[in-house]
């Protein structure tokens, strides 16, 4: 592939992604993406991955599913022995191949997607419930109530 310069586009079921369902809310949705084999002016040879999906996650503010625009641009890489890590140009991230040079080009727009997924997700349309923000009630009638275990607390840094 990378001798022949090939490229490959199309498009996979988010349902087929296995791993990549186990951390979405829901597998709904395609993944369409473009693969293109071929080296560089320093003779590495390479893969560009560029995938999208629009995935469903949950939302750690409100706990409520979102559907995140997940965008994957990446070169990799392809090396068959750790050592040869070190001798990737800048931006170019490793992909140990096996010994057979055989690549499950699914397994990799896979990996490329969950490594695009945010450590902790959250709706950028979403605001705080008024509970956490307190704007339901004011200040001074949150520091008078009786369960706060802060205002003994308070007392004492008054006297």
């Amino acid at each position: 592939m990378v001798s022949a310069r090939r490229s490959f586009e199309g498009s996979l079921p988010v349902g087929a992604l296995t791993r990549l369902c186990e951390v979405l809310a829901s597998s709904e949705g395609t993944a369409s993406f473009e693969l293109d084999f071929g080296r560089d002016e320093f003779d590495t040879a390479y893969l560009d991955v560029r995938a999208q999906a629009p995935l469903t996650l949950v939302c750690q503010r409100t706990l409520e599913p979102f559907v995140l625009p997940v965008v994957v641009n990446t070169r990799l890489g392809l090396i068959r022995r750790e050592s040869e890590e070190a001798g990737l140009p800048p931006g170019c991230e490793p992909l140990l191949v096996s010994g057979d040079g055989k690549l499950n080009l699914a397994d990799v727009i896979e990996d490329e997607m969950l490594l695009a997924l945010p450590l902790v997700p959250v709706n950028p349309d979403s605001t705080l419930p008024d509970e956490v923000t307190g704007s339901a009630h004011d200040d001074a009638s949150v520091a008078e109530r009786d369960d706060n275990p802060f205002a003994a607390l308070r007392e004492l840094k008054n006297h």
